[in-house]
């Protein structure tokens, strides 16, 4: 996949002004450092005592390679992000352990039981999920999407009770072959949101991440899909507050114990 270079002021400009933040590690190769910080602009990260883990779960958006979390990670000290998929090459090292698999559907992954195991493998404190992309190409309903999130979310609190969980209003999509599937982009995002809220408890948070609004199909992916620099960038400004917020509350870590049984499917 080609990637255009685009500085990261650029790619803000395009975003509300609530989420043009400053990101706190050094900055990436080839990425420019930020301004200095402005009255109401957040400090940096700050790196907690105890490193968080963190599962990225997705399809290729997500795990191929996903470079946006690479961003993520120089600017977030601390962060220990987990999963069974190792990372992929994005010009710099970084900690690139993930749950993106490419291909797979939010409502195939909850039907055949596959996060459980991902969690016991790996036991994290927060997940930050952008499912549901091969969902919508496939024309799967929205309430049966939805029905799979919310079995994925039974399954994160399974392994911990207090589970901090990001959502995203997923990525807006223009491929060849599917001129309906922006259509079922935005049906699904405007659904999220009350989702979620019924859902939602104190213990264990369910915050939603917009990465719909601001994005360019036509600039920021090289076929109406798949993201390219401009837009990893961008998906990395609009995780980072609501990413930072999770982190900074100390991990509460469960006893961890196995779950019983083989999984189906």
């Amino acid at each position: 996949m080609q990637r255009r270079r685009l500085a990261l002021g650029a790619a803000a400009l395009l975003l509300p002004p609530a989420l043009m933040v400053t990101l706190g590690r050094e900055p990436a190769p080839g990425l420019p450092s930020p301004p200095a910080a402005r009255a109401g602009t957040p400090p940096p990260a700050t790196p907690p005592r105890v490193p968080v883990r963190v599962m990225a779960l997705g399809d290729s958006i997500t795990g191929s390679p996903g470079c946006w979390r690479a961003l993520l990670w120089r600017r977030l000290p601390g962060v220990d992000f987990v999963g069974t998929r190792s990372a992929r090459r994005c010009g710099f090292a970084h900690d690139g352990r993930n749950e993106g698999h490419s291909g797979f559907l939010a409502t195939d992954v909850a039907a055949r039981e596959l996060l459980p195991d991902w969690l016991s493998a790996t036991h994290p404190d927060v997940v930050m999920m952008h499912l549901g992309t091969n969902d919508v190409w496939r024309n799967r309903p929205v309430a049966a999407i939805l029905t799979a999130f919310t079995t994925l979310v039974a399954q994160m609190r399974a392994s911990n009770p207090r589970m901090r969980i990001l959502v995203a209003q997923i990525l807006p999509m223009d491929p060849a072959g599917c001129g309906a599937c922006g259509r079922r982009v935005a049906a699904l995002n405007a659904a999220v949101p009350g989702w979620a809220a019924s859902l939602a408890t104190a213990g264990s948070p369910i915050t939603v991440v917009d990465q719909w609004s601001g994005f360019d199909t036509a600039t920021d992916t090289p076929d109406g899909v798949h993201p390219n620099r401009a837009g990893d960038r961008k998906i990395a400004v609009r995780w980072y507050p609501a990413l930072l917020a999770a982190v900074s509350r100390p991990p509460a870590r469960p006893a961890r114990t196995s779950r019983p049984g083989p999984p189906s499917g």
